[in-house]
């Protein structure tokens, strides 16, 4: 099953390599990892290009916002799954992706969502609040 990684950046120098890291230490290996710029300012493009041998696809071009973002990633994605991770995110482990997989394959699941945990931007060790999906 192919998964396609979409995240959007705008002026986030100080957190998408962290992002971009997180998708390209994950233990499963047939992700298409598409990343869209929003014309950045202050260095991410520059950062993301670092990575640009990794990345499936960069497309960096003025847009009206995250969700603009988001859309022009899924109008390129080929996987047979999409998911999301912002800029300023990043995967709880390197098995995150497997365990979507194997669930999503198990199930026969169309849509799967988790909850997600805030942390410390310091100490990404120490949660400050849980967000539990409804």
């Amino acid at each position: 099953m192919k998964v396609s990684i979409i995240t959007s950046c705008f002026n986030r120098a100080a957190t998408i390599r962290g992002a971009i890291e997180s998708v390209l230490a994950q233990d499963y290996n047939n992700i298409e990892f598409i990343v869209v710029d929003g014309a950045s300012t202050d260095g991410s493009l520059e950062i993301i290009r670092e990575y640009e041998d990794c990345i499936s696809t960069i497309i960096s071009e003025p847009d009206h916002g995250m969700y603009e973002a988001i859309n022009k990633g899924i109008r390129v994605a080929t996987g047979d799954v999409i998911g999301l991770l912002h800029s300023d995110d990043f995967f709880y482990n390197n098995g995150v992706i497997s365990r979507i997989v194997e669930h999503m394959q198990t199930t026969r699941a169309d849509f799967l969502y988790g909850d997600g945990l805030f942390v410390n931007p310091d100490n990404t060790d120490k949660v400050v609040r849980y967000w539990i999906g409804g």
